[in-house]
């Protein structure tokens, strides 16, 4: 497996959720435990060649001990016996379960050689025709075994004898090496788990004020900024000065809004007035239109539905600044909304001329709301419907509640809002690509204007929506609960 999937499975599988490659806390953490591998790998390396050296040199230190001083010792057992039996003697002497001596004839016959040695004849002329000449010792491996091998003339009393060959079986130790370095290798590995494990939540710790700095972010809204603040309790100095910045941007970010939400107000409040006073004189002036040309007429009939459609945009922003700053009132009393949804889709159908289907349930709904602005929602949005709908396509109008809400769901069969759209739909001014989809009639202050409302009235409003199949706008209000 790739070191990068398992390392992203490791941390996936700690926190339970899906870590992008990508992320500062992947990356960090791969590059951790690349440092951590390289690192516990170089000390493995190193042991276990060092162990192998040190195993190797220890066995033919010794080799080369016993050859240098079994001349003496067959000198020493040749002086009262033959020298045959002096050789017989010093290699049982000298001859171990793993350490082999034999000895042959100048002519290559053997000897003598140790009494347990019972190497097959084909391995003994391989172990002997590796060291023809005198040589320090060596290590070579035949077959699945390994030996350490030297070999040398023998002169005993100036008169050479033949020579004499050492080979000492170094399988089982080497075996033990190999299993010792795979213990090592478990031991690293299962070290390199470990130091992923606590890398992995440690920096999953120390990113955990960034974490909490990109969901305050992307929480906060125009309608919160004063209140947004993030705090952070334990932090590294760079953090904390991160989130103070960031305090600091929300708190400039708010003063900004707040002037320009009075500006707004001040303004739509200021215009308002001299532009009825333009309107009425507009409206005077059709009324005594005989002696005008079909030109001029146009062009006032034109300047009157200008002036009338920015009085309209300055009282949506006149309500929108009201219930930004808290001084839009709402009279929240029991509506009966059977009544009110019907009210509604009767208006609807009369003045476009369309069908407003309306499904309601037998039980009287009741909720707490302001009759004036629900109705004002409901008729901007049914308006909304029939207006991105095709001319044969119905809109409905479902009535619902449960234990604690009534729903209200504006339902159209038009052109839908796309996905990357639908988060923003409820911004002011803000408006769909109208290459795909929607007109320019209106003001662009419709939905904000009905989300407003609605979040006064203790209600809330969403909407699913899919490209082509249409648009599902749902109002939220509480159940009317008298008081006992």
């Amino acid at each position: 497996m790739n070191p990068s999937r398992l390392i992203r499975a490791v941390i996936n599988a700690i926190t339970g959720q899906q870590i992008s490659t990508a992320s500062l806390q992947f990356r960090l953490t791969l590059e951790l435990v690349g440092i951590s591998i390289l690192g516990l790998g170089s000390v493995a390396f190193w042991a276990s060649w060092h162990m192998e050296q040190h195993l190797i040199a220890a066995n033919k230190q010794t080799l080369a001990y016993i050859a240098t001083h079994f001349p003496d010792q067959v000198a020493f057992y040749s002086e009262e016996t033959s020298v045959k039996t002096g050789l017989e003697q010093t290699i049982a002497k000298v001859s171990t379960p793993e350490l082999f001596v034999w000895v042959n004839s100048p002519e290559g016959q053997p000897i003598a050689q140790s009494p347990q040695m019972r190497i097959p004849p084909t391995e003994l002329s391989y172990l002997a025709s590796i060291v023809e000449m005198p040589a320090k010792p060596q290590v070579i491996n035949f077959g699945d075994r390994y030996w350490v091998l030297c070999g040398s003339p023998l002169t005993i009393g100036g008169m050479p004898v033949g020579r004499v060959y050492f080979s000492q079986d170094i399988t089982q130790e080497h075996r033990k090496l190999i299993e010792g370095r795979s213990q090592l290798l478990l031991v690293s590995l299962f070290t390199i788990l470990m130091l992923t494990l606590s890398m992995q939540g440690r920096i999953r710790n120390a990113l955990q004020p960034l974490e909490q700095m990109s969901r305050v972010a992307s929480a906060v809204s125009a309608d919160d900024l004063s209140g947004a603040k993030l705090q952070l309790q334990q932090a590294p100095d760079e953090i904390l000065g991160l989130a103070q910045s960031f305090n600091e941007m929300l708190f400039r970010l708010s003063s900004s809004w707040e002037q320009q939400r009075q500006f707004v107000g001040n303004v739509s409040h200021e215009l308002r007035t001299p532009l009825t006073v333009v309107m009425g004189y507009l409206q005077s002036l059709l009324r005594r239109s005989t002696n005008l040309s079909p030109y001029q007429q146009q062009a006032l009939e034109t300047a009157t539905a200008e002036t009338e459609r920015t009085i309209r945009m300055l009282q949506d922003l006149l309500d929108l600044a009201r219930a930004d700053s808290g001084n839009l009132h709402f009279r929240l009393n029991p509506v009966i909304l059977n009544t009110l949804v019907a009210e509604v889709a009767l208006m609807s159908q009369k003045v476009s001329n369309r069908q407003v289907t309306l499904v309601t349930t037998e039980d009287e709904v009741v909720a707490c709301a302001d009759c004036d602005r629900l109705q004002q929602v409901l008729i901007n949005l049914v308006d909304n419907a029939i207006k991105y709908s095709g001319p044969e396509q119905p809109v409905d109008l479902r009535l619902e509640k449960n234990e604690d809400y009534t729903m209200i769901h504006v339902c159209d069969r038009g052109i839908g809002i796309p996905l990357q759209h639908q988060n923003r739909i409820f911004e002011r001014f803000y408006r769909v690509d109208e290459s795909m989809t929607r007109s320019r009639d209106g003001t662009g202050l419709g939905l904000a204007i009905a989300k407003s409302l609605i979040e006064g009235m203790e209600g809330r409003i969403t909407l699913r929506s899919k490209p082509g199949e249409g648009t599902i706008f749902t109002i939220a209000l509480p159940i009317w609960k008298p008081k006992l």
